[in-house]
Order: structure tokens, then C-alpha cells, then sequence
């Protein structure tokens, strides 16, 4: 296990340099509004994942987990659900920007399907697309799900989990993924719970997998809630859903 999670972080510091030729920042617009994604693909084949940001905008963190998965074989599209230039520092400032798509669900919906849309005219193959995201992404991919979008599967990592008002899984065309921290304090245990059941009622396929002592961002290497197990585990079980879905 060791040589395996030396691996993992090695890939972690170096994907960028590796693939920095490769991947290429993206301007498009979403309802006349300027936006700034990424997208990287290894092959004009290659099946699609569609990565959503956490609350601090795409960053260089969004862009080494694409270049992670292109290394993996898969062309990603990193969209930009805050604006062009928009990458908010200060915690009250990363509230705001999420805080307004929170309350504009139909705004979130829009940008979600533009970004899809916009990898699409890139020649990305959106026949064969997942939705993933961290932290707010996920929040942000689990609305994708419950709005129909037809994708091949969602998959959250530590994202929010609970469902707006008058909002269900109806409409949800594809299977889950909940990769979630058992020591959460953001997104409780009840949260991971009530969705759980949601899912079943709905009669969606679904995993939700739970990693012990792993707090809320156990990804986010560099930060004090880093767990390099968690990340390796969560992150292996992602690219296995993957190869799954695009059998």
C-alpha cells in the first residue's frame, strides 16, 4: 500500500508539468456571460468527464486531477461555474459565489449544460460523459442529476448532498457515486443518510462509500484535511466506476 500511495502523490505533483502542453484553457460564454474552463484529451475517442470546481473557482487543483484523468485515458472538460477571472479567496467571498447558484438553481442548471455543451463543440466525445465534482461540485453534479441531464454516471467527492425543496431523483437517468469523509463536520452523516434514502426511493442505482476519519476536502492535498488513504481509495474506486460505465 505504501509504494502504492507514493505513487499516487508523486502523479499529484507531477501531472502538471507532464501534461501542461496537452491541456489548454478555455474562454465561452453562458448567457452572453464570460467564462474560463479547461479541457484536456488524450484521444478525439476518449470518453468524457466532466469535472466541476470547488468553492474557490478552477483552479491549479481542477487542472492536475484533469491531467490525473487524461493520464487515465479520459478527455476532461474543467468548467468555470463562478466567471472568467472569478477565483474567490476569502471565505466570505467563496460563500457569496456559491451562495447565488444555490439560490438560482436554474443558473446552475445552465452553466452545467454549457460547459457540457461547450466540450461538445470541442470535438469531446459528451456521448460518453461523466459528472464529477469536489465539495461544491458535487453539490453541483448531484443538481445535473436531478435535473435528467443524460449522462453516463455522477460522482461526487466530500460534496453537499441534501436536495433543495421540491426537488427529487425522478428524473435521474444514470447511476451515483458518493465518495464522502466519515468525519465530515460540513456534510454530516444524516446529510449522506437522508440521501442514501432518497436514492432508494427513487430506485436509482447507487454507491455511497464512507472513509473513516476523513474529514470534509480529504482530497485537497496541501491542506490540513488531506488524507492521503482516503484519496487513494476514493480516487481508485472512481476510475474503476469509470472503465464501468463506459463498457
Amino acid at each position: 500500500m505504501k509504494g502504492k500511495l507514493l505513487v499516487t502523490a508523486l502523479s499529484l505533483l507531477f501531472s502538471f508539468s507532464l501534461f501542461a502542453a496537452e491541456g489548454r484553457s478555455v474562454s465561452y460564454k453562458v448567457n452572453n456571460e464570460e467564462y474560463e474552463g479547461y479541457y484536456i484529451t488524450p484521444d478525439a475517442k476518449a470518453p468524457l468527464v466532466l469535472l466541476i470546481h470547488d468553492w474557490d473557482g478552477l483552479t491549479d487543483y481542477e487542472v492536475k486531477r484533469a491531467q490525473m484523468l487524461a493520464e487515465e485515458g479520459y478527455a476532461v472538460f474543467a468548467a468555470d461555474l463562478f466567471g472568467a477571472g472569478v477565483r474567490p479567496v476569502k471565505v466570505e467571498d467563496k460563500r457569496q459565489h456559491t451562495g447565488e447558484l444555490y439560490k438560482d438553481r436554474l443558473k446552475m442548471r445552465a452553466l452545467l449544460n454549457g460547459a457540457l455543451q461547450m466540450a461538445d463543440s470541442l470535438g469531446a466525445n459528451t456521448d460518453r460523459a461523466v459528472a464529477m465534482g469536489y465539495c461544491f461540485g458535487g453539490a453541483a453534479v448531484l443538481e445535473m442529476a436531478r435535473s435528467g441531464a443524460d449522462m453516463k454516471g455522477f460522482v461526487t467527492f466530500h460534496g453537499g448532498l441534501k436536495t433543495p425543496k421540491g426537488q427529487d431523483y425522478a428524473n435521474t437517468k444514470s447511476s451515483v457515486l458518493v465518495l464522502h469523509g466519515a468525519a465530515d463536520q460540513a456534510i454530516t452523516m444524516d446529510d449522506f443518510v437522508a440521501l442514501s434514502r432518497e436514492l432508494e426511493k427513487a430506485s436509482i442505482e447507487n454507491e455511497m462509500i464512507v472513509y473513516s476519519g476523513a474529514p470534509h476536502a480529504f482530497t485537497v492535498y496541501g491542506s490540513d484535511n488531506y488524507r492521503e488513504v482516503a484519496d487513494y481509495k476514493s480516487w481508485q474506486r472512481f476510475l474503476t466506476y469509470l472503465k464501468a460505465v463506459n463498457q
